[in-house]
Order: C-alpha cells, then structure tokens, then sequence
C-alpha cells in the first residue's frame, strides 16, 4: 500500500477548506492546509462579507439622516469621516482574521503557507519563498476560491479602474462614480457609496438587474434605488471608455440600438469573478475544468480526478460562504470514504440555496424561483404582498417592496420564498425554517406572529395558498 505524507491535502484555507480541515481532522485524519495569501482569512472575512458590510453599515446610517426629517427629526448638519470609516471595518475585519489564523495555527494540523501546484494526482509541488517542496497525499481538497474578472474594454486599462478590493480601502470616495455591472457586489458597493454621497451610474448588460433572479423583485429594486437618486442603465453593450476634455471618465455603451455615454471621476468594474485555478496544473492530476476555468464536479463534489474533491467558489455554481462550508464539510467526509473505499458518498443538496443581497432594500431569496419553476414545467401557486400595505413596514416608512411565496399547485408546500425591503436578508429565514421541514403554506400561515412585526406580512401570501 502507497505511503502518504498525509490522508487529506487542502489547498486554500478560506471558509471552505477551513471547514474541511477541521472535519477531517476530527475524524482523526492527518491533514495539510497549503495556503499562500499575503493574509490568512480566506475572501469571506478578508475582501468579501464582512468587510463589505461593515462598511455598509455605515452607509445604512447615513441614509438614516438622510431621511430623518419624513419622521420628524431634523439634522442642522452631518459629514462623513470616511477614514474613520474605514478604519472601523480595519480594526473589524482584524479581529475576524487574527480569530481564523488562531484556528488554521492551532495544531490541530500541519499549516504550509505557499502556493501548491499538481505534479500528479496525490503529489503537489508547493513554493514557500524561494524553496519548492514536495507533499503527498491520499486525497486532496481544492478550495483555492475566486479573483475578480476584469473584461477587455477599449480604453479601461489605460484609464484606470477601482475593484471591490480597492473600494474596501478607499479613504477618499469619488463625487461620482460608474458602477460596470448589476449583481449582488456591484449594487452592494453602489448602494454603500451612494448612500455616503457619491452620485452613482449603475450599467448592467442584462435587461435587468440581478440575472438569475425574478424579475419582479429585480425591478422593484431598481425602481427604489433609482428613487433614491441611482442612475440605472440595464440592456447595454459597452463599447469603449474614454478621457473627456475636464479630466473625467467617460463610459460609451449601446442602448436599444443607440450610443450613449455617461461621464464619472471614477469607474467601478465588478462584473463578477473567476475560480483560482490557473496556476494548479490541474490536467497533471486529471482534474477537468469547465469554460470559466472552475473545476467539474459532481454533488459528491468529487472531480474527475476520483481522489480529488473541491469547494467553494472553485467549483461551486453557487458564490455563496455557507454554501462553500458546507461543500467543504462533506467534501472532507467524502474523502475520508474514499480512503477506506466506501461508496455510499453524501451529496449536495440545493433545494435551500439562499441568496441575501444588502442593499436598501435589501433583497434575499430561497428555494426555487418563479423562473425556475417555468423552466422546469412545475405547476405552482406563486402570491405577494406589498410592503406598503403592511403595518409594520408602513410604520417603518417602507415605500417599496413586497414578499413573495411559491407554493406547489397540488399539496401547497412551499417550494421557494423571495423577499425585497427592510431587513430581507433577516425575514427570508423564516421561510428557509419553514421549507427545511418541507412546511406547507397553510401550515406557516398558522404559526403565531406578533403585531406589529415586520415577519407576520409571510402570513399574507401563505393565508393565499393556502385557500387557493
């Protein structure tokens, strides 16, 4: 029998191959997390969810102010300390960092802090400084995440352009600011800048806003954010970006077969991101990758590499951290089955994927969509309500948004709930508590809720289904 340094190899150790670490470490396996980042943490808690909400947070505030007078508290004057800001999300996302690099570091297993590359199937190369060394394992977990996708645009390299990574940082906002794309980090950051005085210019290529999900929610979040003063151009194709005569940047792009341009001090490019996987070698280990370089895998999150696995946003169809640890978990107990020749892998299960995007409004979703259900042919039930014809929401002054149920036609299970308004990413649990224990409509619509709260307006769609 093959010797190995190790059962279980990890590359990457953000959420993802952190939870597969400690999975197969509580099992008793001997494991190795190759990691190389200048800073241990992983995407989530260094340049994603945590920094990116701080930071909204205290947009959210401002917009408060903003808005103080339609409740009767006037503000005489208020400024934005931005680098008090930013320092606030610092000291933030160092507390979250130091608290991870503690778990990586806590000998539960061997940390190598470098850059591994596949030799073959169970033997990786990995660069730490200026040495190469050589590690063995039985199976091996990729979970090297994500980087930001930056498309060829005419005139955009030599203009210059910010990433998200850049906004986390960024001690000085711009007056004005184009925002190149239309999906959860593109409105998060437009809606944090904005919302501490920056004037925005949103431009998607999609007809709408948030591809993938309904449109009804998608509009009605357009609708609230151009009310609050964003400028949102969706349906384009861009053409070229260019210096105006005033030292501005100017963004040229096509719109119901016309040229249009829009001017900004600075331009925003988040139009998503790629899987890390360009310098693991991957075919020297069998490992096939898809179109957008992201490794195939199966439920089992198995590879075409059988002793291979992978999590996260390397492989995942969802870029989403509690999806990646739980991927990362049964990735590790797969690979465990592995090594003892077991058959009876775990597999993923997507019915409750969650979406929670944080806006103002926000906008969360679970389940199956209404699009999903008219592609796949379901017969379904689907009802709404209006938060401006709630009491609660009414008192909170919410002008938009609604919730919405899908129900099946025939036993009125709930099959997917969506949500856009005050505190979406917080009301959509009750639904994903409810669907988890496969909840009939009728059966949420007669769960006590209190009044006035924001939660009882789920009651109003169930009571629909449930006497259609």
């Amino acid at each position: 029998m093959t010797e190995y340094d190790f059962d279980v190899a990890i590359l990457g150790g953000g959420s993802g191959g952190y939870a597969a670490a400690r999975t197969a470490a509580a099992a008793g396996k001997k494991v190795v997390v190759i990691d190389g980042a200048d800073e241990l943490g992983g995407l989530c808690i260094l340049r994603g969810c945590m920094p990116s909400k701080a930071l909204i947070e205290s947009a959210n505030r401002n917009l408060v102010v903003r808005e103080g007078a339609e409740f009767g508290i006037e503000v005489g004057s208020s400024s934005v300390n931005q680098k008090m800001i930013i320092e606030r999300k610092r000291e933030l996302i160092k507390d979250f960092a130091d608290y991870r690099a503690g778990q990586l570091e806590d000998g539960r297993f061997e940390l190598i802090r470098g850059f591994g590359r596949f030799v073959d199937a169970h033997t990786m190369e990995v660069k730490v400084g200026e040495e190469t060394k050589t590690v063995t394992a039985h199976t091996v977990i990729v979970a090297t995440g994500s980087s930001i996708f930056v498309p060829e645009i005419p005139g955009l390299n030599d203009l210059g352009y910010l990433t998200s990574d850049d906004i986390l940082d960024l001690e000085e906002l711009p007056e004005s600011m184009i925002v190149l794309g239309g999906g959860a980090i593109a409105l998060e950051m437009a809606h944090y800048v904005e919302g501490l005085g920056t004037k925005v210019t949103v431009i998607q290529r999609s007809q709408h806003l948030l591809s993938g999900m309904d449109h009804d929610l998608a509009d009605e979040l357009q609708a609230s954010l151009t009310k609050r003063g964003l400028q949102m151009e969706c349906g384009t194709q861009i053409q070229r970006v260019e210096r105006t005569g005033d030292g501005l940047k100017r963004v040229v792009y096509l719109k119901d077969g016309q040229e249009h341009s829009v001017e900004a001090e600075s331009i925003l490019v988040a139009l998503g991101r790629k899987p890390n996987t360009a310098s693991l070698d991957a075919a020297n280990a069998g490992v096939e990758l898809n179109k957008k370089g992201g490794i195939v895998v199966d439920l089992q999150m198995q590879s075409s590499a059988p002793n291979i696995f992978a999590c996260g946003d390397v492989a995942s169809p969802y870029e989403i951290v509690h999806i990646a640890i739980e991927q990362g978990e049964m990735s590790a107990e797969n690979a465990m089955k592995y090594i003892v020749g077991a058959s009876d892998y775990a597999q993923m299960d997507y019915r409750l994927k969650l979406y929670g995007i944080f806006t103002e409004p926000q906008v969360a979703s679970v389940g199956m969509t209404e699009l999903e259900a008219k592609e796949q042919g379901r017969a379904v039930l689907v009802e709404t309500h209006p938060f401006n014809d709630h009491g609660k929401s009414m008192i909170h002054g919410s002008k938009f948004g609604f919730v919405k149920l899908i129900g099946d036609a025939e036993t009125k299970e709930i099959l997917g709930g969506s949500v856009v308004g005050p505190e979406a990413a917080e009301l959509i649990h009750e639904i994903v508590v409810a669907m988890a224990f496969h909840s009939t409509a009728g059966q949420l619509a007669k769960i006590p809720h209190y009044h006035p709260t924001l939660s009882e307006i789920w009651t109003y769609p169930a009571e629909e289904i449930a006497d259609a």
